[in-house]
């Protein structure tokens, strides 16, 4: 029997229904996901033939976002919620490319995220990584095991980073984001990204339910902007991904994917 602590995560382990995470890392052309995660990513890209292209707009925009994070605002401390499956540019090696004392905790509840994560995700020296296995609708139990790696009493940069999508309106996202954004001290920071209701992501969510994967709830810009609420919104405010800080030199294209970046005054 197998022992140690990826133990219980591997006996948590369904490879015959489709999870988010895994579906994610297909969609980005990685290898960590089952024959039940590629059929239910085929189902929905054949829907929406921009999936893949929302899903790699998503790591783009937490490449940026980590980016002026750790450098423009000086953050050295990132709650990394639902970071999905470890791929390249994952958020500690972004923040410790530009400041190497940064310290990233990631929370998800994905059993082979966890595996994985504990595998290869490792801090450089001056720095810290630590891994919590909590579900996002649960921020007092993210944050109490947060503290044993973030000094709350500093700023920290709250990633959300397409998964309030995952949490339904009756299990209060709002309030989740509220519980987590009272703890923060001021100047900390929170970056949301999520795709929004249209016709075509309507009916990709609905193949997706269908498929056994979990929901996932599409909301209007206006609903993703409140979650903000009682935050100064980063310059260029609640935007289509791509339009969000671009790259200089490249030409975005707006996407039914929107995100923003907000500071705690």
């Amino acid at each position: 029997m197998t022992s140690g602590p990826n133990s219980d995560l591997q006996a948590r382990l369904r490879t015959d229904q489709p999870a988010s995470a895994r579906m994610w890392d297909y969609l980005l052309g990685g290898k960590d996901n089952f024959a039940a995660d590629r059929a239910a990513a085929e189902a929905i890209t054949a829907q929406l033939p921009e999936m893949v292209e929302l899903a790699r707009a998503g790591r783009q925009f937490l490449s940026r976002a980590v980016g002026f994070l750790a450098g423009e605002a000086g953050i050295r401390q990132f709650l990394d919620v639902g970071p999905g499956l470890p791929t390249a540019n994952n958020t500690h090696e972004l923040a410790q490319r530009i400041a190497p004392e940064s310290r990233v905790v990631y929370v998800d509840n994905d059993p082979l995220v966890l595996v994985h994560a504990r595998a290869l995700l490792t801090s450089g020296p001056d720095g810290a990584v630590d891994y919590v296995d909590a579900d996002a609708r649960d921020p007092e139990l993210i944050l109490r095991a947060a503290a044993d790696t973030l000094d709350f009493s500093r700023p920290v940069a709250v990633m959300m980073v397409g998964i309030l999508g995952h949490i339904p309106d009756e299990d209060g996202p709002a309030e989740i984001v509220r519980t987590i954004v009272d703890a923060l001290a001021p100047g900390s920071y929170l970056a949301i990204n999520d795709s929004i209701s249209t016709p075509q992501n309507e009916d990709a969510a609905e193949t997706a339910h269908s498929s056994g994967a979990v929901d996932y709830v599409l909301r209007t810009v206006e609903q993703i902007t409140a979650f903000f609420d009682g935050l100064e919104l980063v310059e260029p405010g609640v935007v289509s991904n791509p339009l969000w800080r671009p790259e200089p030199g490249t030409q975005p294209r707006e996407l039914a994917v929107y995100c923003g970046v907000a500071r705690k005054n």
